[in-house]
């Protein structure tokens, strides 16, 4: 079987060549799924995509006059699929339910504690021989309350990292996790944790009820000094509400390893060009901002359980077989 794999970055070519062990012909194409290069899939039943693909009602009619049967995303976020539309054209769509929660949960406690010790800015100064510690004041974590919001598998795991840091624990989910209550957290409605927590930290997915979760209103209910970290999905966050918050002189800091508009950006060097977005732009210029690429995953175990999930998937679709990553099948 030939697959075609899009949005392929450079690091990941060699490992996904490596995770499927010539068991079948792989094309590798760095452009990502769109409406410009869906026309590259015909005569490909399978296409495999990644998280910056815009895999709309209409690049999946395109692909599935070309032949396309199975969409396998190497992700575990969907929400640049449109399912329903992969459903009515008899297209199979699979994911990455599952993989190392830890790689995005102590990437998250990372990002908070080098807002919170303003490690960017004293990186930066020290290269120049600036020693000062001007503007550098952080805080003790400890005894500090922390909100988590979304207590699955990395929520879990981030509550257990702050527990270990003797936080005071405060989540919010559409369903209590034990293992998080066991850790003694309390659960709590969302403008309760926001009104309460020195950190608040986002782990849940993005669906039509979680966009903008954290919009203007969100923002005026926390701390003044608090830190706010999102490691999940770019539009949990309203950018507009963020950066006139911050304008206003509220939250003691903004880690965010995503952003609303980040298929235009992120995975690029954009170094050499005038970024056109305003919104992002401005976040990059607040002290007490820190913004990284959607890498939160990125560790040797995530990216090899992704790999591998993916090729699980395709197996699995040539044997009929239908798994927790199976997201659609044909109507």
């Amino acid at each position: 079987m030939e697959i075609l794999a899009y949005g392929v970055a450079s690091y990941e070519r060699p490992l996904l060549a490596k995770a499927f062990d010539g068991r079948h012909d792989l094309r590798c194409l760095d452009v990502d799924l769109d409406a410009d290069t869906a026309v590259l899939a015909d005569g490909y039943e399978i296409v495999s995509t990644n998280v910056n693909s815009r895999v709309d009602a209409d690049v999946l009619r395109r692909i599935a006059d070309g032949g396309t049967k199975l969409v396998t995303q190497r992700s575990t976020g969907f929400n640049n699929i449109d399912l329903d539309a992969a459903a009515r054209r008899g297209i199979t769509v699979m994911r990455v339910a599952r993989y190392s929660p830890h790689s995005v949960a102590e990437f998250a406690w990372a990002l908070a504690q080098a807002v919170n010790r303003r490690i960017p800015r004293a990186v930066i100064r020290t290269r120049d021989f600036d020693f000062r510690l001007d503007g550098l004041l952080g805080r003790d974590m400890h005894g500090k309350t922390v909100g988590v919001v979304g207590t699955g598998k990395i929520g879990e795991v981030f509550t257990r990292i702050a527990h270990g840091h003797g936080c005071r624990l405060v989540g919010w989910d559409i369903a209590e996790n034990p293992a998080c209550r066991a850790l003694g957290m309390e659960y709590v409605d969302l403008p309760d944790l926001l009104a309460q927590s020195d950190v608040v930290s986002l782990h849940v997915p993005l669906t039509p009820d979680t966009h903008h979760l954290v919009d203007g209103a969100a923002l005026d209910l926390m701390r003044e000094e608090a830190l706010l970290v999102n490691t999940s999905r770019g539009g949990l966050i309203d950018s507009f509400a963020l950066v006139a918050a911050l304008r206003r002189g509220l939250l003691g800091g903004v880690a965010l390893d995503v952003y609303e508009e980040e298929e235009h950006f992120f995975y690029r060097d954009l170094s050499d060009r005038v970024v056109t977005d305003d919104v992002l732009a401005r976040l990059m210029t607040y002290p007490n901002v820190l913004v990284t690429s959607h890498q939160a995953f990125f560790t040797r175990e995530a990216v090899d359980q992704i790999l591998g999930t993916t090729v699980r998937n395709v197996d699995d679709y040539l044997a009929g077989k239908t798994t927790e990553n199976t997201l659609t099948e044909p109507r």
